[in-house]
């Protein structure tokens, strides 16, 4: 099979302001033979990352108007690209590697697949969260932010919710990977969660499963008592997603804690915790069950917050029987606002990285 094709899109995606580094085996190209036919991969390559009708992409690239619709649908239910139906409407745009194609692929995840994204991740990874800002904000546990502090509705799991109308519980790749590689995880599984702001965007989805307002509530519940990180975009306004996220599969916090990349290169983090040593009995539940960063150490007479590691879930408050753990707001000086909106994420990352990708804007 020709690589050319595949290296081309591999290029693509390494212009996007996400990235798609090269390796040295080549396991990327092996990582897009997977997931792309050739004919598949050529059509990718002229897409662009804002919406478009098929009749607009026909006339932009050139393409005949027959049979591009079934060739875009096809795509999208296999998770290369991005499709919304509005009315009778469909409008279709290009997808990063992640957060993206590689998101999209739980359908289609076999042992081959996790082996060879194993074996990527790595490399990835390290660019990835390294060049900034950051893709995902953590969200804490809300019902542990102290009043006093004011938080902005960015920095509130509960907004997230609220700008929703409708919603998609999905199992959580990362978990399913792990799992095909031998090593399963004891927390739930279907726990990404998938926001949009128009009713019924999910109803026709090929993958899981469609709940309510209500539902959505219940199933961060359900994950911070799993011990699960609330994850979201980084972004002020729109976030599509909470990932709800444990050390072992993350590929985020697995950077963290295997890569040995900085806590606030790879997530943003608006809150930090705090353990009064009067008040902690040293029973070292928040260390051993709760922290999925290994932010906490025990010392001589109780157990301490590892500040630069802290990523401010507030999961280690939840289950303190002592009570001694208190979630704290950064000061301005260490804040780092979120980018307002996707479109603004990428112009910044893309700076960030010196790409430059107005060809597919």
């Amino acid at each position: 099979m020709d690589d050319a094709i595949y290296r081309k899109v591999a290029g693509v995606l390494d212009t996007l302001p996400n990235g798609f580094p090269s390796t040295e085996s080549g396991v990327e190209i092996k990582l897009l033979k997977k997931i792309f036919t050739s004919e598949q991969a050529d059509l990718f390559c002229d897409m662009r990352l804002t919406f478009e009708t098929v009749e607009e992409i026909a006339r932009r690239t050139g393409r005949p108007l027959e049979g591009l619709k079934e060739r875009l649908v096809s795509m999208a239910k296999s998770g290369q690209l991005f499709m919304v139906k509005l009315g009778k409407t469909r409008y279709f745009k290009m997808l990063p590697w992640a957060f993206g194609i590689y998101e999209f692929q739980l359908g289609r995840l076999d042992r081959e697949f996790a082996e060879l994204n194993e074996e990527y991740a790595p490399v990835f990874g390290k660019q990835f969260l390294s060049a900034g800002p950051p893709l995902m904000q953590v969200l804490p546990v809300e019902g542990e932010i102290s009043e006093k502090e004011a938080p902005l509705p960015y920095e509130k799991v509960s907004s997230v919710i609220e700008n929703g109308q409708s919603f998609l519980v999905n199992d959580c790749i990362c978990k399913k990977e792990r799992g095909l590689l031998g090593k399963p995880c004891d927390r739930p599984l279907q726990v990404c969660l998938a926001i949009a702001p128009i009713p019924g965007v999910f109803d026709n989805s090929p993958e899981g499963r469609v709940i309510s307002k209500g539902e959505a509530y219940e199933l961060l519940k359900k994950t911070e008592e799993a011990g699960l990180v609330h994850l979201s975009q980084n972004v002020q306004y729109g976030p599509m997603y909470i990932c709800n996220c444990c050390k072992c599969c993350c590929g985020v916090l697995r950077a963290i804690n295997e890569l040995g990349i900085p806590a606030a290169e790879v997530v943003n983090a608006h809150y930090y915790a705090e353990i009064d040593p009067d008040r902690c009995t040293s029973c070292g539940l928040c260390a051993d069950e709760r922290c999925q960063v290994g932010a906490i150490e025990e010392e001589e007479d109780a157990y301490r917050i590892i500040r630069e590691r802290c990523i401010g879930c507030g999961l280690c408050i939840t289950t303190c029987p002592a009570e001694a753990v208190t979630l704290v707001h950064k000061g301005k000086e260490e804040l780092v606002t979120p980018p307002a909106t996707e479109e603004a994420w990428f112009e910044e990352r893309g700076r960030k990285r010196g790409v430059d990708f107005s060809a597919y804007k």
